[in-house]
């Protein structure tokens, strides 16, 4: 497998995807605004897809794909992966329904608490419930779907994996053009759009593995060997999760408390700074886990740190510029975005703050997703897990306690800094064991890339200081001067950076297909 060209089909179809996320946000912000119905829908999505988040970006899929990719043959016989993963989806198809029915049952007392701050807003408590009772079972849909994403990601196929959430963009934004009333109404519109976007990505993965030539068998439910194997390496990091996705799950929960709108602004926010966790962190671990399994199966661990070193020479190659660009383009970037409609100018200022302090942890949310397919290749899902659960609660000690005097701004604060100690930790760790290090190569870029990025930020800065008039005018010249200020940006570092050595020039030219890609034996 070569890295950098799995690494660019997974984040160039993610790319496609969060565009039309972007779309998708866009239009509902300017049908939505920042009501009470746009808040309540934000939050009866983000619970199922934050369970998804855990089960399938997290736990399940670091542990499934290393045993998955195992128990292929050296000649590429699937048989004995084939038998695994229908003992898996067995035991884990039920288990979703039995959760997915427990929820929607206990509704009225899962908002009660995880949204206490509505409780004396019944109307809005009361919309929570339905809206939520509705896109719940999208858990089942799109937990099935990360099953599928395992099989064919360890087969070395991401194309399919990594274009199904277009889908479900396609189906919410055509309920917010078919129901533009922007109330309760639109929610529920929206809520159904959820699962029928589940149910079309669940049948996209299915038929792309039937072509990568398995078909899963339904069978009846057993424990097997090989299930228990898997669920003593998943069950620690289901109970615990991804501290950052927690964190999601208590912003919800903390922005109840907060002024109406809150959530919507933080959720714009966070979409901002997934867009480059997805195409780098993502796609990037995504790639290189099978890698890492297979060599350290093969008794290579010089090898797997080498993948987990030209992994994190590229992932933060994009992600600092990306973090220094948004947080110094915060408000022209929310501007063009969001405001209009019944998103006024006032919110597009709040949204545009908490971006800027929320992409700080930008590059450490990113090296976690480098770093932790060291520990879960090596079937240690507990550690990062209990790395992760540590620094989180050191966030919410700290949400509890400034959330009344600070407001909306320490969230996320909070949730960067809990970034920065997850990842510094992760590093140490591993360093410790021998795994991996920062070597001088390395470091020696990863500064290069610093003061690209450092050159970057002023000339962007610079740049918005010139069109300032442009981002208080029509969206046409508030687009045209957010363009500009991306491709000043865009020019400046990338000159910088390849002048100065702050990339590899092979992958960038194999990026651009400018190069014959050759198999990656490091």
């Amino acid at each position: 497998m070569n890295l950098v060209k799995a690494g660019g089909t997974i984040g160039g179809l993610t790319l496609v995807s969060r565009i039309l996320g972007f779309v998708r946000e866009m239009i509902f912000a300017r049908v939505m605004g920042a009501s009470a119905a746009a808040e309540v829908f934000v939050w009866a999505f983000t619970l199922p897809n934050l369970l998804r988040r855990f089960l399938g970006e997290g736990a399940f899929s670091q542990g499934f794909v290393p045993l998955f990719a195992r128990r292929i043959g050296e000649d590429g016989d699937l048989s004995e992966a084939k038998k695994f993963a229908e003992e898996v989806q067995a035991v884990f198809l039920p288990a979703l329904i039995l959760v997915t029915a427990i929820f929607v049952i206990a509704m009225p007392a899962v908002v009660a608490v995880a949204a206490a701050g509505w409780a004396d807003d019944p109307e809005k408590s009361a919309l929570a419930v339905a809206l939520t009772r509705i896109t719940f079972p999208y858990l089942i849909f799109i937990a099935m779907v990360s099953l599928f994403s395992g099989i064919l990601n360890s087969l070395h196929r991401f194309t399919a994996a990594a274009f199904a959430p277009t889908l479900l963009n396609v189906c919410l934004v055509g309920a917010l053009l078919l129901v533009r009333d922007g109330g309760p109404a639109t929610a529920f519109a929206m809520a159904w759009a959820v699962i029928a976007g589940g149910v079309l990505q669940l049948i996209l993965l299915i038929a792309a593995t039937k072509r990568a030539g398995l078909t899963l068998r339904i069978l009846p439910p057993r424990m097997t060997p090989r299930v228990k194997e898997l669920l003593v390496i998943i069950l620690p990091a289901m109970l615990g999760a991804g501290g950052y996705y927690v964190s999601q799950m208590f912003y919800a929960y903390f922005a109840t408390r907060l002024p109406e709108g809150s959530y919507v602004y933080l959720s714009q926010a966070d979409r901002l700074n997934q867009l480059p966790l997805a195409l780098v962190g993502s796609a990037i671990g995504t790639a290189i886990l099978p890698s890492i399994s297979r060599f350290i199966g093969q008794d290579k661990p010089v090898q797997a740190a080498n993948v987990q070193g030209r992994a994190t020479e590229l992932a933060m190659l994009l992600t600092i510029p990306a973090t220094i660009a948004l947080m110094v383009a915060a408000g022209p970037i929310m501007t063009v975005l969001f405001e209009g409609g019944r998103f006024t100018a006032e919110d597009a200022a709040t949204s545009a703050m908490v971006l800027s302090l929320l992409v700080t942890g930008l590059p450490a949310y990113v090296m976690i997703k480098v770093l932790a397919p060291g520990f879960y290749a090596r079937k240690d899902v507990k550690t990062p897990v209990f790395v992760a659960m540590g620094t989180l609660g050191l966030g919410v000690v700290a949400n509890f306690a400034l959330i009344d005097t600070y407001g909306i701004l320490v969230l996320p604060v909070s949730t960067a800094i809990a970034a920065w100690l997850n990842a510094l930790i992760l590093y140490v760790l591993l360093a410790r064991r021998g795994h991996f290090r920062l070597e001088g190569w390395l470091a020696a870029r990863l500064v290069k890339q610093l003061a690209a990025a450092a050159a970057m930020g002023a000339a962007i800065y610079v740049t918005r200081g010139l069109l300032d008039g442009w981002f208080a005018a029509s969206v046409g010249r508030r687009l045209v001067g957010t363009l500009a200020l991306v491709g000043v940006g865009g020019i400046v570092y990338f000159a910088i950076a390849w002048t100065i050595g702050a990339m590899d020039k092979e992958d960038i030219l194999i990026l651009l297909r400018k190069k014959k890609v050759t198999t990656d034996t490091q």
